[in-house]
């Protein structure tokens, strides 16, 4: 995609205003546009709906495109008592959809809204009919630093510890930091990457507090148990994945296709890290547009 098209996209983007829905202990921010069949997108950490941005004119020639803010980030709203776990989460969208009233739903997830997403069709064992996974968490698998993260979300004085980081370039390109975002390290000097996931962060505490809220949510003993729950996910699974990326290794992304009893397709996408809908969405749209139009 070239910089006018990135322009472009990132123009409509910012053009469609979320409706909001309240849902239990949190209020859900949802961009609708398009026209068709009911396709539902969910980002991963830390960013948010606008990690679409690039797919969404194609797709949305030919689906009706639901892009979710999961509570804690985004545009999406939580308060003190909101359950930032991956189960209430899941539970959450589990809702939304019933709510928005969507049948014979796709799910295109990355990161750990892949993982909600997984539990969310198992939720809508009979409504979700096609689920995409793009760079997610992997049963028995610690991605470098999470845990350590968390754990410092959870001190006083994590705020200020972070925002201190995010306001660093080298930490942000670095392992420690967002480094594993882009193979291509050119990005990271774009303004359209990565302010709009950090500026947020930095300007604003109460979107810091959330992603801080959001990131101790995550849940190793849910995504270890869907070693065993990967079989009863009953929609066809199409695996995308950035062949560069050392948080979710692709050899352990494939061994993972074994644990589902109908055997998921499953795509490298070459120079690209842990976010080849952003790094590559030219190839990566080769790949999502036949496997969510084909008849099962």
């Amino acid at each position: 995609m070239d910089k006018r098209s990135t322009v472009s996209a990132e123009l409509q983007y910012a053009a469609i205003q979320p409706d909001f829905h309240q849902i239990e202990d949190a209020t859900i921010a949802v961009r609708v546009v398009g026209k068709g069949p009911a396709l539902v997108l969910i980002h991963g950490y830390p960013v948010s709906g606008y990690t679409w941005r690039k797919l969404l004119p194609t797709l949305a020639k030919s689906f009706t495109c639901y892009v979710i803010d999961l509570p804690g980030l985004g545009d999406s709203g939580w308060t003190p008592e909101t359950d930032f776990s991956f189960t209430a989460q899941a539970r959450r969208l589990d809702l939304l959809v019933r709510k928005l009233g969507l049948k014979d739903i796709a799910i295109i997830a990355h990161d750990t809204g892949a993982t909600i997403a997984r539990m969310v069709a198992l939720l809508q064992q009979k409504n979700v009919n096609k689920l995409v996974i793009i760079n997610t968490e992997i049963p028995g698998h610690r991605p470098p630093w999470v845990q350590f993260y968390q754990f410092m979300a959870s001190l006083p004085f994590s705020r200020p510890f972070f925002k201190a980081f995010l306001n660093t370039p080298m930490f942000v390109r670095s392992p420690l930091g967002l480094g594993q975002f882009y193979s291509d390290r050119s990005l990271f000097d774009s303004p359209g990457y990565m302010a709009p996931y950090i500026d947020p962060l930095v300007n604003d505490p109460r979107r810091l507090k959330g992603a801080l809220s959001y990131l101790k949510g995550i849940e190793w003993s849910v995504v270890d148990a869907l070693e065993e729950r990967h079989r009863d996910i009953s929609a066809e699974v199409l695996f995308l994945w950035g062949e560069d990326d050392k948080t979710f290794p692709v050899n352990l992304a494939e061994e993972m296709c074994s644990q589902f009893k109908r055997e998921p397709i499953f795509v490298r996408l070459p120079s690209s890290s842990l976010m080849p809908q952003e790094e590559k969405p030219g190839e990566a749209l080769k790949h999502l547009l036949p496997f969510l139009s084909r008849t099962a």
